[in-house]
């Protein structure tokens, strides 16, 4: 991967991540609208955490576009895909689950999808390290 295309990846991925976490904890119900997903009525509050959560998740992909752009020690930006992979996959798991049990609505699979490839991508790098070929 070159360092353009990881700047560009770690900003996409970064930059949606922090939207939708930070409308997903002031707007609850709009950014399910626009996600094209609904909840029951009395869930906002956890949607709202959930935000918090998906928030987190975005700031550490801006903070891993950062990395790369003030050419920080590979390792550290090897952190971040690592940690952001596992909270990916967390997700994937959980949504994939609950869409098979019926528990939540097949439009989830948006969100199981993009994590997935997300989770991909960054198990796939890690391994061939494309990380320190982009430095």
């Amino acid at each position: 991967m070159n360092r353009s295309l990881l700047i560009a990846y770690q900003w996409m991925t970064g930059l949606s991540d922090t939207l939708t976490g930070a409308l997903l904890y002031v707007a609850p119900w709009l950014t399910l609208r626009l996600m094209g997903v609904h909840a029951p009525a009395d869930s906002a509050p956890y949607v709202g955490y959930i935000g918090a959560f998906v928030l987190s998740v975005g700031l550490a992909g801006l903070y891993g576009a950062h990395l790369v752009a003030n050419r920080a020690p590979i390792e550290r930006i090897e952190t971040v895909w690592l940690l952001t992979a596992f909270s990916r996959a967390a997700v994937v798991v959980y949504l994939l689950k609950c869409i098979l049990a019926g528990q939540i609505e097949p439009a989830w699979i948006s969100v199981a999808l993009f994590d997935g490839v997300c989770v991909l991508v960054q198990a796939i790098g890690l391994r061939k390290r494309w990380l320190a070929h982009a430095q």
